[in-house]
């Protein structure tokens, strides 16, 4: 899968300005992709170069013009195309994995504290997924497609974000325990 693609099914749901793009990015599709704005920029340029988007410019007092951008045609075909075509499961490459398994090098507090660390982040996203699926997410049979593809993907990260607590609190209580 590319940023493109993403950028794409974003778009698919309703026109974005690359700052509500990278916002989007920030909240709710970090449960499945993360981009820094300069990456969604750079992308959305390309994007409109092979005529898959296009803009509207949004005059504003103050501030800049604001681009408003919506998938054309042409950029849902492809989308659909891609949509369509079997997927793969993305291999695990996950830093503190390769940490914890050479944690026998360094004191055992040195892993603990790094543990600690990254299950206090995994509940804080794990906390902003759920006040999205609340805010979002009621009647979830009663939805739109769309909604309901959405709240989907959200539900995804939740158990995402909830396993990897799990696991920290296994790995720590193991830890722990053993020292």
């Amino acid at each position: 899968m590319a940023l493109a693609h993403t950028i794409l099914a974003s778009l698919s749901i309703e026109p974005l300005s690359g700052y509500d793009l990278s916002k989007r990015f920030a909240e709710d599709s970090g449960c499945f992709w993360r981009a820094s704005q300069q990456q969604i920029y750079r992308e959305l340029s390309r994007l409109e170069d092979q005529g898959m988007i296009t803009f509207e410019t949004i005059p504003q007092d103050g501030r800049p013009d604001k681009k408003l951008y919506s998938i054309t045609d042409f950029g849902r075909e492809h989308l659909k195309e891609w949509v369509a075509q079997p997927s793969e499961p993305t291999p695990i490459r996950e830093e503190l994995l390769v940490k914890v398994m050479a944690g026998h090098l360094v004191p055992r507090s040195v892993i603990l504290n790094e543990l600690e660390r990254r299950r206090q982040l995994h509940l804080r996203q794990l906390a902003t997924y759920q006040e999205l699926q609340q805010h979002y997410c009621q009647n979830l049979p009663q939805l739109a497609i769309a909604d309901q593809c959405f709240c989907l993907t959200l539900r995804r990260g939740i158990r995402y974000e909830t396993d990897w607590v799990a696991w920290c609190d296994e790995a720590i209580q193991l830890l722990s325990s053993t020292a």
